[in-house]
């Protein structure tokens, strides 16, 4: 089994981020083929640690995805590199609720038998970092918990102290630390992220980290850790699993998939799960190119920040008109989030500034200054749709910052997904659009939820001729 080490933080916030990328670029800087992976649903973070990696991260998540099927998964992914890093999500022991750990970081690092690290921001401790970590420590006697990283240290005096007391009171090491060091913040621009690198922000960020890191961090003791991880028992291969469930004749079928900076949030094992059920991946920009890739039968636009980019996708017209035809021809659409914005009547931007788009779903989307929606959902498909029958329930993801101006008028008849109450006593609501096969919503959707949904899309596109 590949060795693996999973970097994880006493809570939002403490530096796991940095601390993961930079150890992940200062290993490969190394030779060394390190496969990245980021714990919940996130979509920024992996972008990152593409980046570093210089291989696509993979998101592991063990509430969207059974637990057996995701760490099956995540064997299949690691196979073929030298080493995995998983960073964790919160803190280390939350996830979908305060009763037990399910969704959590110390979840994924027990399932998958990962050695874990445990980020502490000290920056404003002293001997009561000790006192924290015991805290963490002594927490689940199951967690495979083998070291700490220290964060924020205030003077090489303040590091040694506080890693003598926590040394003394865990029994377990500190394997190096990073002092208060303005120029370690993550780059941000739009809402607080740095979605895209095309101005180099995010090259110039790694660099630092891995230097930083290098003098800083004992990789060689990191490397020890990882590959004391113990073997995983076999399991069930998801892809091959979905190989022998479909039966595609005359070769694998065309599917344009939007990929650009625009549109880049996607599960990468999405895309591997489309390709195992017989889908012949064609990326195309709704930025640059004039029509869809040719002969495809269907067609996925994921998530990303084209509110970012509204001027330049609005002035492609030609690109509109060849939507629409595909839709009118019945080719099946998918579109998650910022796909789903994209193919609304019009965006209005944080500026106030309106931009016409696809007009293939109705109403308006409009930005916010603030989150509008956020978190873990369970949704059933109010009368069915071609990715999974009505009433069957899937598990997803929602994380936008606009709102869609038809969301209160929604009608069984025309929405994409019925959401169900996170709370007791509360009530479900309709979400997202329908309409013959165009289905487009706000819900994230991990394809491994139900490995019927990569098998039923490429299905309803291989129904389809291009005319």
């Amino acid at each position: 089994m590949t060795p693996r080490i999973l970097i994880a933080g006493n809570s939002s916030g403490v530096g796991k981020t940095t601390l993961t990328l930079g150890i992940i670029a200062a290993l490969r800087e190394r030779g060394l083929a390190v496969q990245p992976f980021k714990a919940g649903p996130d979509y920024i973070d992996p972008t990152y640690h593409t980046l570093a990696a210089g291989r696509p991260c993979r998101n592991l998540d063990v509430w969207m995805i059974p637990k057996s099927r995701a760490v099956s998964m995540f064997a299949h992914a690691t196979a073929g590199a030298d080493l995995a890093v998983i960073e964790g999500v919160m803190g280390l022991f939350d996830g979908f609720s305060y009763a037990d750990e399910n969704g959590s970081t110390a979840e994924i690092a027990k399932l998958t038998r990962t050695p874990v690290l445990l980020v502490l921001d000290v920056g404003k401790m002293a001997r009561s970092a000790g006192a924290l970590a015991l805290g963490y420590a002594r927490f689940d006697p199951d967690l495979p918990l083998a070291g700490f990283l220290l964060n924020r240290c205030g003077s090489p005096r303040h590091c040694q102290g506080v890693r003598r007391a926590v040394e003394q009171t865990t029994g377990l090491p500190v394997l190096g630390w990073l002092t208060k060091d303005a120029r370690l913040h993550i780059p941000e621009r739009h809402l607080g992220l740095v979605p895209t690198n095309e101005r180099g922000e995010l090259n110039t960020f790694v660099a630092r980290a891995a230097d930083v890191v290098r003098h800083h961090i004992d990789l060689d003791a990191i490397l020890r850790i990882a590959r004391q991880a113990p073997k995983l028992p076999s399991g069930e291969d998801v892809f091959d699993r979905v190989r022998e469930m479909v039966d595609i004749p005359g070769g694998a079928v065309p599917l344009a998939v939007a990929q650009d900076e625009a549109f880049s949030f996607y599960y990468q094992d999405n895309l591997d799960l489309l390709e195992a059920a017989g889908a012949a991946i064609r990326p195309f920009s709704p930025l640059r190119d004039g029509q869809l890739p040719p002969d495809v039968r269907g067609i996925y636009i994921g998530g990303g920040f084209p509110e970012l980019y509204a001027e330049a996708l609005a002035a492609n017209q030609p690109l509109f008109d060849d939507l629409r035809a595909a839709h009118a021809r019945g080719l099946p659409i998918y579109a998650e989030c910022g796909g789903f914005m994209y193919l609304s009547q019009g965006l209005t931007d944080l500026e106030g500034q309106r931009h016409a788009m696809a007009g293939l779903a109705p109403g308006e989307m409009i930005m916010t200054p603030k989150l509008a929606g956020l978190g873990y959902r369970a949704v059933t498909s109010p009368r069915g749709n071609f990715l999974i029958p009505a009433g069957e329930t899937l598990r997803g993801h929602e994380f936008h910052w606009s709102r869609w101006s038809e969301q209160e008028g929604l009608n069984e008849d025309r929405a994409a997904w019925r959401v169900q109450p996170r709370r007791a006593g509360a009530s479900s609501r309709l979400d997202g659009y329908a309409n013959g096969n165009l289905l487009a919503s706000y819900i994230h959707m991990p394809f491994a939820t139900d490995l019927r949904l990569a098998i039923n899309f490429v299905r309803a596109a291989m129904q389809q001729h291009k005319t």
